[in-house]
């Protein structure tokens, strides 16, 4: 006789497990990709006027043959790279998509976000076990830095915090446009982008409202990394404004943007902003709310 909870039905035992397979390997795909990225293998490719072969790869790469030809061909089962055969010698291109988001020198080129995903997030999620037993981050296993504080952690440094705000503008240069224009904004011009970290979002903005001026309302340090690293005097319609949006008032403006901000925070925490952006609103004006919803595979919500 069986154990109790042993019985496996028919039909469960006969279907393939491909969803749970996937889940099981997703990390390896991962892996390959942020490898691949960090060892330059798209920036090398895109330079190159012709495409090139495992030899002239792994020297570019400086990196083995064996361990070269292991990952190009991980790369190419990917549908990241392109392979044709010369003369009896397979040559390696990039696709259309990885020349697009995975060079450094694409303009909306992703080899930050990465880059950031996998030294970052990656390693803390390694300890999502740990997360989940004790309920609380895991900076100090991680990374040596024992912090409550989301934003501590993350600016832990004037390095990483450079790393995060070019997380953030990989990703709004892919969709901040988009997020911009899926209302008409063009009534509000006096906007204030509330955590609007590196500026790139308020950018798009002022491209998309010609009408419009942006301030970024920011920690004073991310104001002081963002003049200097991302948002220069020519763009005059975008400016600062040091504060902590939780500790300081809230300053006059016809429309506030918080734009993945909320799922940074506790549901408490969450709606003290909510409750202080509404107060502040002038009458018959209404604050924007970009939410970053993501698959729960994706969801960062361990992060804090």
């Amino acid at each position: 006789m069986e154990p109790a909870g042993t019985t496996v039905t028919t039909t469960a035992a006969a279907a393939y497990p491909r969803k749970i397979l996937d889940y099981m390997e997703g990390f390896l795909v991962s892996k390959t990709l942020f490898t691949a990225c960090e060892l330059g293998v798209f920036d090398l490719l895109a330079s190159s006027q012709h495409p090139l072969s495992l030899e002239e790869v792994a020297l570019g790469i400086r990196a083995s043959q064996d361990g070269t030809e292991r990952l190009l061909a991980a790369c190419t089962g990917l549908d990241l790279l392109n392979t044709q055969t010369l003369d009896g010698q397979v040559m390696y291109s990039n696709t259309e998509q990885s020349s697009v988001y995975l060079t450094q020198s694409s303009p909306v080129s992703l080899t930050q976000s990465i880059h950031y995903s996998s030294k970052t997030i990656y390693l803390c999620w390694h300890y999502l076990t740990d997360a989940v037993r004790e309920g609380s981050n895991q900076y100090e296993k991680a990374f040596g830095v024992k912090s409550e504080d989301l934003f501590e952690a993350l600016y832990r440094s004037e390095e990483e915090m450079v790393k995060f705000m070019q997380l953030m503008n990989s990703i709004w240069n892919i969709c901040g446009r988009d997020v911009v224009t899926a209302f008409n904004l063009s009534p509000f011009t006096t906007i204030y982008d509330l955590g609007g970290c590196s500026g790139a979002l308020a950018k798009q903005c002022v491209l998309a409202y010609p009408e419009c001026t942006v301030t970024i309302f920011d920690l004073p340090k991310v104001v002081k990394t963002s003049r200097e690293h991302f948002v220069t005097n020519d763009n005059q319609r975008v400016s600062f404004h040091e504060g902590d949006f939780f500790k300081d008032a809230l300053p006059d403006a016809d429309l506030y943007i918080l734009a993945r901000i909320l799922h940074d925070w506790t549901d408490v925490r969450s709606i003290e902003l909510l409750t202080k952006v509404y107060r502040a609103c002038r009458p018959a004006r209404s604050p924007v709310i970009q939410v970053s919803i993501q698959r729960p595979s994706m969801s960062d919500g361990f992060l804090r």
